[in-house]
């Protein structure tokens, strides 16, 4: 088929980014002729305080890309829907509720000439808005078909669309190491780069322990960082680095007033692919203390970098953490259950019992799923 993915790519960064380009790698892999339509200027800069393009991509930056679309240019929201008429399927990759007034454009340019699927990250935001829930009706509706990634969301779904909804787990899209395939190349039946083999218990290896747990990704109020500063053990740090979505001062407020100063290191700011891997060398564990969730890399995230996971039973978390095996999952929004939770972790031996067990995670199998939900007639 040819298929447009319409979507933020690179020099855009982040979860969605990456998401809409390893999504276009695989279904080229799968022998279909894609583009990604992509944006010159996705957000005025109010909506989207961070840094929202980079210099260097993070993983392999896909080939057949144009990158039209402006917020600022409704004319250019048709004649991009014009020029997708001749397309079989068209993806719009909904992150947030912000996207819907272009996509609108695009479909009234589209006509409806050609199947459509909404794929949603997030059918509402985690902090919403009087007008989410309005725009995501307006464009849902106009879907031939929604895909979203877990049951919950889908309910969410039905409520403001009849269209079909299918369900379908987010699929991994790590950052490739030096030794990997590019993305969509692994062969039939072959193991990830970093999977044990068959048998093996992990590869996570018993080294030292820091003292030290890790807070990692874009800082929002819902992923509960609060709630880990004020839970934090006696005698352990914390390192944060990933970009603070409002709140810097805030944070840095509350770790002077629990006196915890010299044991929370701050790195406020974008964390590039190639500097990930130094955060994960010297902790014991990655901690995703989330009030509420939906569908989530991180687990597998941390994974990939051989540490366990200590996360709340929120969203698709808990689906990825087996509970004393490579991890520790604990209810949220509670700073008490949280706190238990880590002094259990630093129990004798339970750091490098918990870190033994880790295991990378293998993408075919979710990505196999994934592509079918989003093809099939």
């Amino acid at each position: 088929m040819r298929i447009v993915v319409v979507g933020p790519t690179y020099p855009y960064k982040g979860g969605g980014a990456a998401h809409t380009t390893e999504l276009a790698h695989r279904l080229r892999a799968a022998g279909h002729d894609v583009v990604i339509e992509s944006w010159r200027a996705q957000y005025p800069s109010f909506l989207y305080p961070g840094q929202q393009t980079v210099d260097t991509p993070d993983g392999e930056p896909f080939p057949h890309v144009r990158r039209d679309l402006d917020w600022r240019r409704p004319d250019g929201w048709v004649r991009c829907g014009r020029r997708l008429r001749s397309a079989d399927l068209v993806i719009f990759a909904v992150l947030s509720p912000v996207q819907v007034p272009p996509y609108l454009g695009i479909l009234y340019g589209l006509r409806r000439r050609t199947k459509v699927v909404a794929l949603c990250h997030n059918v509402l935001p985690h902090e919403s808005k009087p007008y989410d829930a309005p725009l995501m009706k307006a464009l849902l509706r106009r879907a031939d078909v929604v895909l979203v990634h877990s049951e919950r969301q889908a309910v969410l779904a039905r409520e403001l669309t009849p269209a079909p909804v299918r369900t379908a787990e987010m699929a991994p899209h790590l950052p490739p190491r030096a030794d990997e395939h590019k993305p969509g190349e692994h062969g039939p039946g072959e193991r990830h780069p970093g999977e044990p083999e068959s048998g093996e218990q992990g590869f996570g290896e018993r080294g030292p322990v820091h003292d030290r747990l890790l807070f990692f990704g874009l800082v929002r109020p819902y992923k509960g960082l609060d709630l880990l500063i004020r839970a934090l053990p006696e005698g352990v740090s914390l390192r944060v680095a990933g970009e603070f979505w409002g709140g810097l001062d805030e944070t840095k407020a509350l770790v002077a007033e629990l006196g915890l100063t010299d044991r929370v290191e701050l790195r406020p700011g974008y964390v590039a692919a190639a500097d990930v891997p130094g955060l994960f060398a010297d902790v014991d564990a990655l901690v995703l203390p989330y009030r509420s969730g939906t569908a989530s890399q991180q687990v597998w995230f941390g994974h990939e970098h051989g540490v366990p996971v200590i996360a709340t039973r929120v969203g698709t978390l808990g689906d990825h953490v087996t509970d004393g095996v490579d991890g520790l999952l604990v209810e949220p929004g509670s700073v008490e259950a949280l706190r238990a939770a880590l002094d259990g972790f630093y129990r004798p031996g339970e750091p490098e019992r918990l870190r033994a067990g880790v295991k990378a995670v293998d993408p075919e199998p979710y990505w196999a799923s994934y592509l079918e939900a989003l093809v099939s007639p």
